[in-house]
């Protein structure tokens, strides 16, 4: 059960960097507002990323 678990979190997490491609791509084209953007979203990610960790879902024993 906890290797479903980890896969899941991994294929979420996985996802969402894929939006992080397009954005690198188009990085100096988008200007301040989609830096901004993007440092929003970066940061959701990390709020996730340390709301897992608090809760334990990233310890594998």
């Amino acid at each position: 059960m906890r290797f479903y678990i980890i896969a899941m979190l991994f294929v979420i997490f996985d996802v969402e960097t894929m939006f992080l491609f397009p954005w690198a791509i188009k990085f100096k084209s988008l200007g301040l507002v989609g830096l901004i953007s993007m440092f929003v979203f970066l940061g959701i990610l990390l709020v996730g990323y340390i709301w897992l960790y608090k809760k334990g879902a990233l310890d594998w024993a």
